[in-house]
């Protein structure tokens, strides 16, 4: 870890901010993207003062002219980039009918366009030098669908896909491509996501602590794979899933509606 530049979205808050925060400990030099400035000095400032290296950068990941003039700026200012981490998304819990279209399209464009967009721009730095490794904050519900998280899902799913698709194309190369796919994380996210707090209530036991998912997460520089599932049961129930989709979905039955 030691002399990496780590780029982070999100990371004012929540995993992105212990993302930041272990990375730094490994004395890594810390790249810190989101939409709220502010929040995001505070983080550099907490790492500042643990005598780690980070620097901020206001990006607005659904925004594709945002992505091409920061991270130009970021390559100019800092250099090469050796690990970017996709981690901002949020999520907005409804049944379909009731969705808003403004809420849908934006859900897609940071979720999926935005990384996309980020992706594609420092792909080229890293086919250049033959290095590199994106890891891509996908989600369990990119794997298995549940009611009233329709959208949120399909924004996984798509991420699923397209990160699967790119370590194909990134064969022949020494990067590396990772998804993370955690259930249910103890953040902010719910704030938005689940207004009326029934998702949380009925899943708190079940709860990933942010500070462990970040330590799974970094890890996976150090030790690249394709995939990582937590928790790990979890994994393996959408496994199943896959296998015998018709069959979980009966036996499974309103354990699935949580929402």
């Amino acid at each position: 870890m030691k002399g990496k530049t780590i780029w982070i979205t999100g990371a004012s808050g929540g995993l992105g901010r212990d993302l930041a925060l272990l990375a730094a400990e490994q004395e890594a030099t810390v790249v810190l993207l989101g939409r709220d400035i502010n929040k995001l000095k505070l983080v550099q400032d907490e790492i500042h003062g643990l005598g780690g290296n980070a620097f901020s950068y206001q990006l607005n990941i659904g925004n594709s002219n945002d992505i091409c003039e920061i991270t130009e700026r970021i390559f100019l200012e800092i250099g090469n980039v050796d690990v970017l981490i996709n981690n901002a998304g949020f999520g907005i819990f409804d049944k379909v009918e009731v969705a808003k279209m403004e809420e849908i399209k934006e859900m897609f464009a940071v979720n999926v366009i935005g990384l996309i967009a980020l992706t594609q721009a420092v792909l080229p730095t890293m086919y250049k030098r033959n290095q590199g490794h994106i890891i891509n904050i996908a989600s369990q519900a990119g794997k298995l669908a549940t009611p009233k998280s329709s959208v949120y899902s399909a924004t996984k799913h798509a991420v699923l896909g397209f990160t699967n698709s790119l370590r194909m194309e990134v064969a022949n190369t020494n990067i590396n491509i990772s998804a993370v796919n955690p259930g249910p994380i103890r953040t902010a996210f719910f704030e938005q996501a689940d207004k009326e707090g029934t998702y949380v209530k009925n899943v708190d036991k079940w709860m990933l602590e942010s500070k462990e998912v970040a330590k799974a997460t970094i890890q996976l520089i150090n030790k690249p794979k394709r995939e990582l599932n937590l928790p790990r049961w979890m994994g393996i129930g959408t496994s199943i899933y896959h296998l015998m989709p018709g069959v979980f979905e009966r036996i499974a039955g309103n354990k699935l509606n949580q929402k």
